[in-house]
C-alpha cells in the first residue's frame, strides 16, 4: 500500500528549464530495437533473422506521495556540480535542464571526452567533458544513463557514498536475457545496486521520453507541472534525489525501495505513454512497428508525441495500481 506524504513546494522559481531528447525503449520479439523518444531512426535489416535496432528519442514510463514541487534556486542547496555518465539523449535532456537550473554539468561517455566537444559546446559555459570516473569524482550527484549492458563499466570505486540516479531499462533484445529480470525476482535498479556496492542508487528519469523531460519541465508551482517517480533503499538519498529533480522541473512520488522500482519499469501504466497527448496512439504505434519487424518490413515510426502534464496525484494512483510487466508481457521486450 502507498502512504501519502506532501512536502511542500517551493515557490522559488529556477532559473530556466530547458532540455533534449532522451530516454529509451527496446523494440523486441523476433528483432531487436530499441526506442528513444523525440525523432526516430533505425538500423539494420528487417526480418525474423537479423537483429534490428530502432532508435526514437523518448522513453516510457511511474510511492507514498511525496511532492517535492518545485525547482530550488542553487542558493538554496549545497550541490553546485551534476556529474553524468552517458551522454545519449536521456543524459544530454537531463544535462540541460541542470545548467538552466544554475548547476555545472560533468559529461562522460563510454569513449573518451574528445568525443563530447561539440556537445559540451552546444551545452555551454557551464559544462565541460570528462571520463566517467572522473564524472563520478565531480559530481555532488550523478545520473547514469547508459545501457544495461554497460552497468558493469560504471566506476564502482567513484561512486561510493554518491547518490546516483540510476535511468536504466532492461530490454532483453538489446540487453539479452537475465534470469533475474525476466522473472522478477529483483528489479534492474536492483541489479545495478548491487554492482555499485557503497553508492546510494535512486531510480529515475526511467520512465519519461527524452523529448518529454525538457517539454513537461516547469518551475515550481506551475499548475501544469508534472510529476516523476523515484525509487531507493536509502530514505535521505531518495530526499536528496527530489531535491535535484525539483530544480530540473519535476514534482516527486516516493515508490520507496529499489524492490518496488517495478511499478514504474517499460508498460506499467506510469511508463512513457503516461506523459504523453495521445496514449493510446503510442501504445498503438510500439505494435505497429513491433509487427512491421515481425513481419519483414521497414517499421512505421510513430511521430514524436507533444506530451501532457501527468501531475504527483495522478502519478501516485497510478504506481499504488500498478501490475508488474515482466519480459514475457511487454509488446516492445
Amino acid at each position: 500500500m502507498i502512504a501519502a506524504r506532501l512536502r511542500s513546494a517551493s515557490a522559488r522559481r529556477p532559473r530556466g528549464a530547458a532540455g533534449a531528447p532522451a530516454a529509451g525503449v527496446v523494440v523486441g520479439a523476433a528483432a531487436r530495437g530499441s526506442l528513444t523518444p523525440s525523432g526516430y531512426a533505425w538500423t539494420g535489416k528487417c526480418g525474423a533473422a537479423a537483429p534490428v535496432v530502432l532508435r526514437s528519442r523518448g522513453a516510457l514510463a511511474p510511492l507514498s506521495l511525496l511532492r517535492d514541487g518545485a525547482p530550488t534556486d542553487q542558493t538554496e542547496s549545497s550541490m553546485t556540480t551534476l556529474g553524468i555518465i552517458g551522454s545519449g539523449s536521456i543524459g544530454t535532456a537531463i544535462a540541460r535542464l541542470a545548467i538552466a537550473a544554475g548547476l555545472d554539468v560533468v559529461l562522460s561517455n563510454s569513449r573518451n571526452p574528445d568525443t563530447l566537444t561539440e556537445t559540451v559546446a552546444a551545452l555551454g559555459a557551464a559544462s565541460r567533458a570528462a571520463t566517467p570516473e572522473e564524472a563520478a569524482r565531480a559530481g555532488d550527484q550523478v545520473v547514469v544513463a547508459v545501457p544495461l549492458t554497460a552497468y558493469r563499466s560504471l566506476p564502482v570505486a567513484a561512486l561510493q557514498g554518491k547518490v546516483v540516479l540510476d535511468t536504466i531499462n532492461y530490454y532483453a533484445t538489446r540487453d539479452g536475457h537475465i534470469e533475474d529480470l525476466d522473472s522478477g525476482r529483483i528489479t534492474t535498479s536492483e541489479l545495478v545496486q548491487a554492482h555499485l556496492d557503497g553508492a546510494r542508487t535512486v531510480k529515475a528519469f526511467n520512465n519519461i521520453a527524452a523529448f518529454h523531460i525538457p517539454a513537461l519541465a516547469r518551475p515550481a508551482g506551475a499548475a501544469d507541472r508534472s510529476a516523476l517517480p523515484i525509487a531507493g533503499d536509502d530514505a535521505a538519498a531518495r530526499t536528496e534525489a527530489a531535491d535535484l529533480i525539483g530544480r530540473l522541473g519535476f514534482d516527486t512520488v516516493d515508490a520507496g525501495p529499489l524492490s518496488q522500482s517495478w511499478r514504474f519499469e517499460p508498460e506499467t501504466a506510469a511508463y512513457a505513454p503516461a506523459y504523453a497527448a495521445d496514449p493510446a496512439a503510442v501504445l498503438r504505434g510500439w505494435q505497429q512497428m513491433v509487427d512491421d519487424l515481425r513481419a519483414g518490413r521497414a517499421p512505421r515510426l510513430p511521430a514524436p508525441d507533444a506530451g501532457s502534464a501527468l501531475s504527483a496525484a495522478r502519478l501516485g494512483k497510478l504506481l499504488a495500481g500498478a501490475e508488474r510487466k515482466l519480459t514475457a508481457d511487454r509488446i516492445v521486450a
